[in-house]
């Protein structure tokens, strides 16, 4: 038995559900406002929630990040009386079980809802994935938790794992945690920085080569590939890979065999792949600079890590794990954290992410010297100055003021303008202080290239 909420403003809609739900022997609520809808769906009481898009107070889809941001959330079926194809995919991305048409029949909205249940069922029943081996990832917010439990299955499988996420969110670490809990933990874990591969010497640093094979190859060596046998794989950056490399790795991926560059013979590898990006790898593949076919056999399963920004009630632990960690480090007694260093740093948007906050903590630990408790004066002066612009309607951050208390009803494009910009900003200054302005390290650090920096550096100038 199931319970089920539903929420839309047609009464018969309402009813009809109400009926078929219960017929099927589960337990029913209907409510025709979307404010109490979204208050009852937070609750944790209910297995499935049929949500409307258009109601008369707000817009369905623009509510399920709230609805599916509780501990134990329901899952979510959208309901519309058009076909919207826009909405359907922003739906499912947005973490909604299904998308249906309110036209369509009984049976059409009956499937989803017991495949739902039945999903459900089996998730609460599976271990918990709070006992994984987490290997230094740190949180606990209801987002982090999600990505761990994919992060889960993915060790308990053999497939091949694609980790996308922005820079600094720690990618690496999460590969890592995949190894670290999957039957290959006592293999090796070979990384490929593919950012760094030229495309001169890239085939001999993944397959190897003979001696002679080339000008100053003056004995054997063993490839990347190779060393990975009986373990795991990790394709740092895997959207940087040369297009004229691809072709010939997804041939090894397939076949798990290859030839060192002046071999005769081929040799076999048993590795198993992972890979990481905070690139668009599906408009990568539309634009033809990353082979469809290769992307479809590294995204077997796709673990997305949540930009800390996404994820704010996870920094009081990050920053407490990091002061005992660089403390202990040093040598150092561990100190105290005042509570409004973490309210600070809650109204910060993150763009260097959890690699970002690590500086932030190192920045603070070294500015505190012999104090025994970190105070906000002690954050890098760019967190507080947006935190304290935050407290303003109008000043640098007043995306983050919410929209009921603004003067003036703002345009989606013009916040979404402004919330890049002002992520951008605090991003290049970041970047350029954390590696004392060395654009050679800042390119490598970032992802970015050369250009990019240096167009950011012209719209935000740095001083040194």
């Amino acid at each position: 038995m199931g319970n089920i909420l539903i929420i839309d403003d047609d009464e018969g809609m309402c009813r009809m559900l109400v009926r078929m739900t219960e017929r099927m022997g589960h337990v029913s609520e209907a409510t025709q406002s979307l404010l109490d809808g979204v208050t009852r769906a937070q609750s944790g009481r209910f297995d499935v929630v049929f949500l409307d898009v258009r109601m008369p107070d707000g817009n369905g889809l623009e509510r399920l990040p709230d609805i599916l941001a509780g501990s134990t959330p329901p899952e979510v079926i959208i309901m519309t009386g058009e076909g919207e194809p826009d909405g359907a995919e922003l739906a499912i991305k947005s973490g909604a079980w299904d998308y249906v048409e309110k036209s369509a029949s009984l049976d059409a909205m009956r499937l989803p809802m017991v495949r739902a249940l039945q999903y459900r069922k089996e998730k609460l029943n599976k271990p918990n994935y709070i006992n994984l081996n987490r290997s230094g990832i740190i949180g606990s917010s209801p987002k982090m938790l999600e990505c761990l439990n994919v992060l889960s299955q993915a060790a308990g499988t053999s497939f091949n794992v694609l980790i996308h996420g922005e820079t600094g969110t720690g990618k690496e670490l999460f590969a890592r945690a995949i190894h670290d809990n999957s039957d290959r933990e006592s293999g090796p874990f070979i990384t490929v920085d593919c950012a760094s591969l030229t495309e001169t010497l890239v085939e001999s640093l993944l397959f190897g080569h003979k001696r002679g094979a080339f000008t100053g190859a003056d004995k054997d060596r063993v490839g990347l590939v190779t060393q990975a046998d009986g373990g795991t794989l990790f394709l740092d950056e895997v959207g940087e890979m040369p297009l004229s490399l691809q072709k010939a790795f997804l041939r090894v991926l397939q076949e798990k065999r290859y030839r060192p560059v002046g071999g005769k013979t081929e040799i076999s590898s048993d590795f198993r792949l992972l890979a990481a990006t905070n690139r668009d790898l599906d408009a990568m593949s539309e634009g033809q600079q990353f082979r469809s076919d290769l992307l479809f056999r590294i995204r077997a399963i796709k673990v997305e890590i949540p930009p800390l920004r996404e994820r704010l009630n996870d920094i009081k632990e990050l920053v407490l794990y990091y002061v005992s960690r660089f403390c202990e480090k040093n040598g150092l007694p561990i100190k105290a954290v005042a509570p409004e260093v973490v309210e600070t740093m809650r109204k910060y948007q993150w763009p260097g992410n959890v690699r970002e906050l690590i500086n932030a903590v190192e920045w603070a630990l070294a500015v505190s010297g012999d104090e025994s408790t970190l105070y906000t004066k002690h954050l890098p002066e760019n967190i507080r100055v947006s935190a304290a612009r935050s407290k303003f309607v109008g000043g640098e951050d007043e995306s983050m003021v919410p929209l009921q208390e603004r003067p003036t009803f703002p345009k989606l494009k013009d916040l979404r303008r402004d919330a890049i910009a002002a992520l951008e900003r605090n991003y290049i200054r970041n970047l350029m202080e954390y590696v004392q302005h060395d654009i050679q390290k800042a390119c490598r650090v970032s992802g970015l290239s050369r250009s990019r920096i240096y167009d950011l550096l012209k719209a935000f100038p740095v001083s040194k």
